[in-house]
């Protein structure tokens, strides 16, 4: 089971440069399509003197989520270019602005493909590539009394503890790797009287 991804560790900078255009990429850490958006806006709003504004997005740890915007230059030269980077390194939860000033010449259709697709690649190579770990929660409720039962299994299998309420009636969430939740889960339903909450 795949329970790693890769992304990016902060904000980086790459420069292209090609007859006269500059382009500026940026590559932004995200993980949700609102603070998409809320970079695009801020990028959009520092470049507003700029040709263009290009970019592709990728979120989630199955790689699932996933856009670009040519941004008025021809279909297919800026977005794709950008997207296929993404690509290429593996990456995700991760935005990349191009921002493109004219230089008075024209580059054609595979001129603008190299020229995005470069710009995004120094964008990334400046970067620091980390990998992160898929991890998924689990809830439980038991009686106090099978409290070091509970917390037996807990110090053995090394789960990071997300909450915890000890009364007569404890409650307790769970946050471990994925590739490691079925064994965790199999462990404490051998404990006579503990009961796992459903998310719903």
């Amino acid at each position: 089971m795949d329970d790693t991804y890769l992304t990016i560790s902060r904000t980086s900078e790459g420069i292209y440069k090609e007859k006269m255009s500059k382009f500026l990429a940026f590559a932004i850490p995200v993980t949700t399509v609102d603070e998409v958006k809320q970079e695009l806006e801020k990028y959009q709003k520092e470049y507003y003197d700029a040709r263009h504004v290009c970019w592709a997005y990728m979120l989630g740890h199955e790689r699932t989520q996933f856009r670009s915007n040519d941004n008025g230059e021809p279909s297919g030269t800026a977005g794709k270019p950008i997207l296929g980077q993404i690509n290429s390194a593996g990456l995700t939860d991760i935005l990349i602005v191009v921002v493109r000033y004219f230089g008075g010449i024209k580059l054609g259709t595979s001129g603008l493909i190299v020229a995005y697709r470069e710009a995004a690649a120094e964008a990334i190579a400046a970067n620091e590539i980390m990998e992160r770990q898929v991890e998924d929660e689990v809830r439980f409720g038991f009686e106090y009394p099978l409290m070091n039962e509970v917390m037996r299994v807990v110090k053995e299998e090394g789960p990071t503890i997300v909450s915890q309420l000890f009364d007569m009636d404890c409650e307790m969430t769970l946050r471990i790797r994925r590739s490691r939740m079925e064994n965790l889960k199999n462990r404490l339903s051998k404990i006579d009287g503990l009961h796992f909450f459903t998310e719903t």
